[in-house]
């Protein structure tokens, strides 16, 4: 059989990828990609273009985050592949799959100053879970049947234990311009069945469980649980073992009334009188609590650890590692019982009503963030996403979202991310909601703000609600706080940016609020209209930790 133009190699790669279900891809336009993101173009994909790599690295991320399947990702050669790098790091560390397909000068034109050419081998290090050098797309039969084969590896690779970022580095030498008029352009080297990639679940045996319960029998503790998805079946697991459930706002616990989940431990774990803990049952990382990880490694009790992976504990405590994603476990655990009764669980629930209480006081008499974020939570509709930025965002959630009976998604970067990519990922997250929400502060706002351009193509809603506070107000909060110069200068960073001349500049509903009582109104209509509009929240940057310290 005669090889068939190049075009076939790659239309294959791309035919494979949707046969195994793969269905976005993000575009950031370039020369030496043109030959992937014109086949991408042609094929069944849902096609995402992002002129900032950065910015479409992280909107790719957020994709994938709220999906949990892979997004892949498009770029040219030289430093875009090189602006994939935070997200990429993100992601690693997240768990999120990606699919980095950067496109590079022939092999032989690197080292000798060729422009926009630089060595792009495992350019992410050990970020990803697998890196392949691609060769010059050609269409032997060989080749196609290669091509297939990198392509369901890359989805296998992707989304293992743990999921994370594949990353394939393709040379590309001229012309650029794929056949795109091949007969065969997907179909050729196609097997008649599409693969089918199985993931069979088990954790545990009659053993596994009687040693477990040796460790938990007779003692009091808490299940932890971080970042994550939690079957319903947690809160049986709480029952049995008369463990309350201490819910990190990113665990999305907190959707649940039931007295088992505790929502304000970090206000609890500061008390004098806080229940002793004498085991903890941790899945997923330690939640964004300070006082939680700081308190339970102070207590030093029996740590059993839940994880497919690795243990994530930077306190040293793991005493049993089980191998298991969280959900898996949690439905295998029926054996798992406890004897203490129901007296300590119930005592965390009264605490708990007590925090909750002073929290909603506190924040119904004044004009402060916490006012803000009771209400968006309030009036958040049922189904939506809740995407929050860090450093004051995310701990403004922990704090003031109280549980309710109300199904909504709570997302983040808490990776090893800061403030990057914060408004992309959140467009990206927001591409598999109806409605959405961020909740970011200024800065974070500001260092995305290429991401903007994005608002055109958002047939969904997404409302920013922006905390303005000129500049970083956590600084406030932490031992750099000072009343040298220093300290403005380079930490607290005043902008005085103005958002609602940014906002005209692409075209952006915004809207400034200075008094907490307009707020429901204008974030419910901001709601109510497709594409972003922007809600400004004004508040001051000094006095943010005696603001914020009357919740503790």
């Amino acid at each position: 059989m005669a090889s068939a133009p190049w075009s076939v190699f790659l239309g294959a790669f791309v035919d494979e990828l949707s046969r195994v279900g793969i269905e976005d891809v993000v575009v950031s336009p370039g020369s030496r990609s043109t030959p992937l993101a014109m086949v991408f173009d042609r094929s069944n994909f849902r096609l995402r273009v992002d002129i900032d790599e950065r910015g479409a690295a992280f909107f790719a991320l957020g994709m994938a985050k709220a999906t949990r399947r892979p997004v892949c990702l498009v770029c040219t050669s030289g430093t875009a592949a090189a602006n994939y790098y935070p997200a990429v790091c993100e992601a690693a560390v997240s768990r999120v799959p990606l699919i980095v397909l950067t496109a590079d000068r022939p092999h032989e034109l690197r080292g000798l100053g060729a422009a926009q050419t630089t060595d792009q081998i495992k350019m992410y290090g050990d970020m990803t879970v697998f890196f392949r050098e691609m060769p010059l797309p050609e269409g032997s039969v060989g080749k196609v049947a290669f091509a297939r084969q990198i392509a369901r590896e890359s989805v296998i690779r992707a989304t293992g234990a743990p999921m994370g970022v594949v990353h394939l580095n393709f040379p590309f030498a001229e012309p650029l311009v794929p056949d795109l008029g091949v007969p065969e352009l997907f179909s050729a080297g196609r097997r008649p069945e599409p693969p089918v990639l199985l993931r069979p679940r088990r954790w545990a045996d009659a053993s596994d469980i009687e040693r477990l319960n040796e460790m938990v029998t007779g003692r009091r503790g808490v299940i932890l649980c971080g970042e994550g998805e939690y079957p319903h079946e947690i809160l049986d697991l709480s029952r049995r073992l008369g463990f309350p459930i201490l819910a990190d706002p990113l665990s999305n616990l907190r959707r649940y009334t039931e007295a088992a989940v505790i929502d304000n431990y970090d206000n609890i774990l500061r008390r004098d009188d806080a229940p002793p803990v004498e085991v903890v049952v941790r899945f997923g990382q330690y939640p964004v609590s300070k006082a939680c990880f700081t308190k339970v490694g102070a207590l030093g009790p029996v740590m059993i650890v839940v994880d497919e992976v690795e243990s994530r504990d930077f306190n040293y405590l793991t005493d049993v590692f089980v191998r298991s994603e969280p959900d898996d476990f949690v439905l295998a655990s029926g054996g798992l019982r406890n004897d203490i009764g129901s007296e300590y669980l119930a005592r965390w629930a009264d605490l708990n009503e007590q925090e909750r209480a002073r929290i909603e006081g506190v924040a119904h008499g004044a004009d402060s963030e916490g006012r803000y974020v009771l209400s968006l939570i309030d009036c958040i509709r049922e189904g939506s996403l809740l995407f929050a930025a860090n450093s004051m965002a995310i701990r403004y959630l922990d704090t003031f979202y109280l549980k309710r009976d109300k199904e909504i998604r709570v997302l983040c970067n808490r990776g090893i991310n800061g403030i990057d990519g914060t408004l992309s990922s959140a467009l990206g997250a927001a591409q598999s909601f109806e409605t959405s929400t961020l909740l970011t502060g200024d800065l974070a706002f500001l260092h995305d703000i290429n991401a903007l351009h994005l608002a055109r193509g958002l047939d969904t809603n997404l409302t920013v609600v922006l905390i303005n506070n000129n500049g970083g107000g956590i600084f406030e909060m932490l031992p750099q706080r000072s009343d040298e110069p220093y300290f403005e200068r380079l930490f607290l960073t005043p902008h005085d940016a103005d958002f609602g001349h940014i906002a005209a500049g692409f075209g952006i509903p915004h809207v400034r609020i200075e008094d907490a009582s307009a707020f429901a109104e204008a974030y419910r209509e901001a709601q109510s209209r497709p594409g972003l509009g922007i809600i400004e929240v004004s508040t001051l940057t000094s006095g943010a930790k005696e603001r914020y310290a009357r919740y503790l």
